[in-house]
């Protein structure tokens, strides 16, 4: 069809994933799917690019409406691959990253490989979104996911938004039909307090398991994505990537001389 939507699906888990597939089913009601994931599973990456080793490109799927490519790259990677050599005579009217297995509320947004090709697609000028479970499970029940990312993906689609506009969605683990509804939310004010389990292999050489805990400064915040994740609501935080701390700029004035 001429006039038919071109929609971008990525993420991080790999483009075997089953969070992928449900990606791709909340984008097929849409319009053209075309699915450009990493090889292997590229979680915690952020906005992280290949500049250093070559870079593979394999279509692994095609379909009416759908074309699944494997990249070799990271979640940014794919996305670039997309609009600047695969789809340069397309215009791409949606990105979605995801689905996500786990969550990427709060601070998780700044490490997550999923939001940093939703961000990514952004800088293109794209209405781009973010889309995560709160469940890490391989096999994971998504039906929730679907039904509520397609929500806000239709309310996106069928409004003129804001260009650039990147959201991200965190749907909670739960039936659909116990979901209490989507709510608007902030980033959970929160930080990683890592821990390093220390090994030795068969050689006596120490190796290291990274582990952590999410440390919540505001759990009784009733307008935060956590708080509702908790709750039993999709939180949905509109992202930007200005970092600059305009609050502090004034202090900074009186005490570096310009």
């Amino acid at each position: 069809m001429k006039n038919e939507r071109l929609i971008l699906v990525t993420n991080d888990d790999g483009y075997n994933a089953k969070g992928l597939r449900a990606a791709i089913e909340v984008a097929r009601p849409f319009g053209r799917v075309i699915a450009i994931a990493p090889e292997v599973t590229q979680s915690g990456m952020s906005q992280a690019i290949t500049m250093y080793k070559p870079l593979f490109l394999k279509k692994q799927h095609e379909e009416p409406g759908v074309e699944i490519y494997s990249f070799s790259g990271t979640p940014v990677d794919c996305v670039k691959m997309a609009f600047d050599y695969l789809l340069t005579d397309r215009k791409v009217d949606l990105v979605l990253s995801g689905i996500n297995h786990g969550s990427n509320a709060a601070v998780n947004v700044l490490y997550s490989g999923t939001m940093g090709a939703a961000i990514e697609g952004s800088f293109y000028g794209c209405p781009s979104i973010g889309l995560s479970l709160t469940d890490h499970d391989l096999d994971a029940d998504f039906e929730a996911a679907v039904k509520y990312c397609t929500e806000v993906v239709r309310g996106v689609l069928e409004s003129e938004p804001e260009l650039p506009l990147c959201l991200n969605v965190n749907v909670p683990v739960a039936r659909p039909e116990e979901i209490k509804g989507i709510r608007i939310c902030r980033q959970t004010k929160g930080y990683w307090r890592e821990e390093f389990y220390r090994r030795e292999d068969p050689h006596h050489r120490a190796y290291f398991w990274l582990t952590g805990e999410f440390v919540n400064q505001e759990p009784t915040a009733e307008d935060t994505d956590e708080w509702a994740l908790a709750n039993g609501y999709v939180a949905v935080v509109p992202v930007q990537v200005d970092l600059t701390d305009y609050a502090r700029m004034q202090y900074l004035k009186r005490i570096i001389k310009e």
